[in-house]
């Protein structure tokens, strides 16, 4: 047995036009399943039945939909029913077809089985939610450690605030002695944990490479030759970020969809891999903060999906929690984390947060529901066999 991708190139009009958008922005598979004898063709339909998706059945074969997030249960339910190794071949081929990968410094990440909490450290006096908390050493040290027991793949460690607003900005100098000792302290003390740096300055992302960093993350989105040709000369991962503060939108998606076909291409041509790259759509960066655009630029996060690259979802108790629910800053997390929710659920599989327990529980009630089909002896038998490796 085994089991294709349909290729949809070659349909025309809506029902061609409405297959390629399920299938690249909402993260819907059409596949086929070919079987070698007819005896097996009731066992496939109704293990697709058990996973809730179309099917059509013509002889010994089954087209059906599948929804991305389902694909590692087909995995393992069809390993567990049949034992092919030319059927668990073919699902590896689809996996590898639409796997993530982010290369960023030391660490090679598949976002697509393992999504990541991008804890975020600011070592400042004035960032808009913990601005001053932990400006000193003992304060961010302390903060570290608590970050990294709740489960934080990535440390961002920020020395600049972009508060919406306004902010004052200090001089690269600065910026260097505010960040430098908690990236050497990160390496010393807990070399499994990649370390992400939140600069828009040349200088500083320079010290920050030569200091070690695995992530730049560029509110700015690289936008200079000379930053473009220092990435290039590294292995750092990239976050580039969409921003509208300079400027209003007739037609928010299809004009935030041409910036990142441009910046991408743009880092491409510079000899940045574009596995090393992370989109972020820079919610809370539009010209009128904390407006409309906010909850657009939720809803819209799907429309990024085609360009198969990790999107960081980046919305941690911002100002949209005061605008709909008159929220202060230490009241937003229940908000924040419903729009995670749905961000999530859209493509979104890099969360930038401040707070790494709350997310991290997120994660894994979201990553049940995604997996939670239920074949009472496929269910049964996964559950013996966790039994026995605890026996």
């Amino acid at each position: 047995m085994k089991i294709q991708e349909l290729p949809l190139t070659g349909e025309k009009g809506l029902a061609g036009a409405v297959a390629a958008n399920l299938a690249t922005v909402h993260q819907q598979l059409f596949l086929s399943w070919q079987m070698d004898r007819s005896e097996q063709v009731p066992a496939v339909q109704n293990l697709l039945t058990d996973l809730d998706v179309p099917q059509t059945t013509n002889g010994l074969t089954v087209q059906f939909m599948l929804p991305l997030a389902a694909l590692p249960v087909l995995q393992k339910w069809s390993r567990q029913l049949f034992g092919d190794q030319q059927l668990n071949g073919s699902l590896q081929v689809v996996y590898e077809q639409h796997r993530q990968i982010w290369q960023a410094g030391r660490f090679t990440f598949d976002v697509t089985s393992k999504p990541l909490i991008y804890a975020i450290l600011n070592i400042t006096p004035d960032s808009f939610y913990d601005g001053g908390e932990y400006y000193h050493q003992q304060q961010w040290q302390q903060q570290i450690e608590r970050l990294i027991h709740d489960g934080a793949d990535i440390i961002e460690v920020g020395g600049q605030t972009t508060r919406p607003g306004g902010f004052h900005e200090i001089s690269p100098e600065e910026e260097k002695r505010r960040i430098l000792p908690a990236i050497n302290f990160l390496h010393q003390r807990y070399p499994q944990v990649a370390i992400a740096v939140d600069t828009y300055k040349l200088p500083v992302m320079k010290a920050a490479l030569d200091a070690g960093v695995d992530i730049i993350n560029d509110v700015e989105a690289f936008d200079t030759e000379d930053k473009q040709t220092l990435l290039a000369q590294s292995s750092a991962g990239l976050v580039t970020m969409h921003s509208s503060r300079d400027r209003e939108y007739d037609h928010l998606t299809a004009e935030m969809h041409r910036f990142f076909e441009r910046n991408l291409a743009d880092l491409q041509q510079a000899g940045i891999d574009l596995k090393r790259v992370v989109i972020d759509q820079g919610i809370g960066y539009s010209k009128v903060a904390d407006g409309n655009q906010d909850s657009a630029m939720m809803r819209n996060i799907d429309q990024f999906n085609d360009f198969q690259r990790p999107i960081l979802v980046a919305i941690s108790r911002k100002g949209f929690g005061q605008k709909l629910l008159g929220l202060a800053k230490k009241d937003r997390l229940p908000v924040t984390l419903v729009a995670e929710a749905y961000m999530y659920l859209h493509g979104g599989r890099v969360l930038r947060v401040h707070d790494v327990a709350e997310t991290h529980q997120l994660i894994v009630m979201l990553e049940a529901i995604n997996h939670g089909y239920w074949n009472r002896d496929l269910n049964q038998e996964s559950q013996d066999g966790k039994t026995n490796e605890h026996d």
